[in-house]
């Protein structure tokens, strides 16, 4: 009978605990809102590049306050947060502004596995907005700024003993009242602007590794070479520390190659086989790091061979290549927000279904828009075959469409700390991005958004990763740099320019509105570039428009970009709802004209 009511009482404090965590608001929310447990939250490894089998997931409900700019940590908190979902989300449980006034604190405490004796322990956050700061045991133990990057600090100095360790952050992110990059986040949402994303918004985790482990791990192919390039490096210089590379084929080593950590090695593969669209090939890596021929680290990873360049068809008009062929690059412009988690998906099925949709719908490509995703998209993306253009978020001078002027003083220079923070942003961006095959297009600057020495920037992208193209800035201020002349016209397609020195694309058009009832995020001011009543209409405005471009491309584009995969807040122009409960289109007849469009180039 006692052992009975113990059970009981367990249970009923167990679903106490999960009872306290609900999403805030009545907003519109997707089905996977519903499986979200504040338990298990983002369960996956969120590092598939660089895996390690021992790991311990900090996701979860922790203590939170906001608290005005400038103040030490609270005495007492306002409540619970669900960890990794932004403050201003409905999956946080919170759903609060924050403001450039006031600093967003977060408190829980860990408890470190005893198996883990002897080894260092790492905290690893996906990403935070913007500026973090990270206390482990009341010792600030370092801070990052970067709203979409990864970053980690060795906490085991700060330990204390087995029992619970106390963790704090505190996050200060002005939004669209500072410098730094923000994309489509603004303080006053309305158009194509949408609801600031504040805190912690992606997977924080801890780890074991040795006291030297593998830090970064770099993979770039040479198709041409038949020869993969992989550079490993670790957290300490030491040059008696050997890496050992081995490239597996479906568990069979079919290269190998040692040297010193961080050198570059090259490692030769007859035949392989071609990653693409049709065929996401996927080849495995088995990485170690050994000292006096003990290994201290060993990581999984994985890449593939493809190559992404440009070469002269038969009139003369520069193309884009995959694996030295011409292949017209389609897809959705993605601007990956959730209408539960905003910048965070609901559970990693989320994650992937808009991939899965966008390649059902025909499509080869996506263009995510002034934001980035966690790893766990790209590695989605690489797994499902789908090319992938990679903006920077846009920032600091705002978006807006003239040309800014940078000097003389003016209210639109860019500060010297302004510029150093974008060139920060950009690297980290580009270093999570590198590795993964399905990145084959790097876009510094949407429009005339923020845009400054842009001849510089394009040269300093190219020269950061000469193994992908550049297109400096999608579809304004056009400069004669980079490998891309990219357009933007809506609601149709249009060639209003052409450059025969570089390849020539439609990065933006279409903009077909459907506003959905049941669906909307609000119930007023929504917009689209132009709107229709129902799917039909939707559809037979979609195929005009794919069979208009088809004359474009015999013209010279070599890709396009349909404006959007979703509506997103007060924008109504996805091919599916925000809630992606409603496809708005028919599949069929779309994807047949997708993939008549992706064949009039070679046809």
């Amino acid at each position: 009978m006692k052992k009975t009511l113990l059970v009981c009482c367990a249970l009923a404090l167990a679903l106490c605990a999960q009872a306290q965590w609900k999403p805030a608001g009545d907003k519109i929310k997707t089905q996977w809102a519903e499986q979200v447990n504040p338990k298990s939250v983002l369960p996956e490894y969120p590092r598939p590049l660089m895996e390690r089998p021992e790991w311990q997931n900090l996701n979860g409900e922790w203590e939170y306050a906001i608290k005005p700019l400038g103040e030490t940590e609270p005495a007492s908190f306002d409540g619970n947060i669900l960890v990794p979902f932004a403050v201003e989300s409905s999956l946080s449980g919170v759903q609060k502004e924050v403001g450039e006034k006031n600093e967003l604190w977060y408190k829980r405490t860990f408890t470190v596995p005893s198996k883990w004796k002897g080894k260092d322990v790492m905290l690893n956050f996906g990403a935070v907005d913007w500026k973090a700061e990270v206390f482990v045991n009341d010792v600030l133990v370092g801070s990052h700024k970067g709203g979409y990057t990864p970053f980690s600090f060795n906490i085991t100095p700060f330990l204390k003993g087995a029992g619970a360790q106390k963790l704090v952050v505190r996050v200060w992110d002005p939004s669209d009242k500072g410098y730094q990059p923000i994309g489509k986040q603004t303080s006053q949402p309305q158009g194509i602007w949408y609801t600031s994303v504040t805190g912690i918004w992606q997977t924080v985790w801890l780890e074991p590794v040795a006291p030297n482990h593998i830090t970064a791990v770099k993979s770039i192919p040479n198709v041409d070479a038949k020869a993969l390039s992989v550079t490993v490096d670790a957290s300490k210089p030491c040059v008696t520390s050997i890496v050992e590379v081995k490239l597996l084929d479906k568990g069979q080593v079919v290269a190998s190659a040692k040297g010193v950590q961080g050198q570059e090695l090259r490692l030769g593969v007859q035949n392989p086989a071609l990653w693409s669209p049709e065929n996401p090939y996927l080849y495995d890596l088995d990485i170690t790091l050994s000292q006096n021929g003990k290994v201290t680290d060993q990581v999984k990873s994985y890449t593939a061979f493809r190559k992404i360049s440009t070469e002269k068809d038969k009139n003369g008009v520069i193309r884009m290549c995959l694996n030295n062929k011409p292949l017209f690059q389609y897809g959705p412009l993605d601007q990956g927000w959730w209408p539960d988690g905003l910048y965070t998906a609901p559970t990693d099925e989320a994650l992937l279904y808009d991939i899965k949709k966008t390649k059902e719908w025909g499509f080869n490509m996506i263009r995510k828009h002034v934001k980035v995703e966690p790893a766990r998209w790209y590695y989605h993306c690489d797994k499902e075959g789908i090319l992938v253009w990679q903006d920077m978020p846009s920032g600091d001078m705002g978006n807006r469409w003239e040309p800014h002027v940078y000097n003389g003083g003016t209210d639109k220079e860019r500060s010297v700390e302004s510029v150093a923070n974008y060139y920060q942003e950009w690297k980290e961006i580009m270093d999570l991005c590198v590795s993964h095959p399905s990145v084959v297009v790097w876009v510094p600057f949407n429009e005339a958004w923020g845009q400054f020495d842009t001849e510089k920037v394009a040269a300093w992208t190219k020269a950061y990763d000469p193994s992908r193209l550049v297109n400096p800035a999608s579809g304004g201020n056009h400069r004669p740099c980079g490998d891309i002349l990219d357009l933007h016209n809506y609601p149709g397609p249009d060639m209003f320019l052409f450059d025969a020195q570089r390849v020539n694309v439609l990065g933006e058009y279409g903009g077909i509105g459907l506003p959905l009832e049941n669906h909307l995020w609000w119930n007023k001011r929504n917009w689209g570039y132009i709107q229709f009543k129902n799917s039909d209409e939707v559809t037979a405005e979609y195929v005009k428009y794919a069979n208009e471009l088809k004359g474009y491309v015999k013209r010279g584009f070599s890709a396009a970009v349909y404006t959007q995969t979703t509506d997103v807040e007060g924008e109504v122009n996805g091919l599916m709802t925000y809630d992606r409960k409603v496809i708005k289109i028919d599949e069929a007849k779309v994807k047949a004209s997708n993939q008549a469009v992706i064949r009039s180039m070679n046809e």
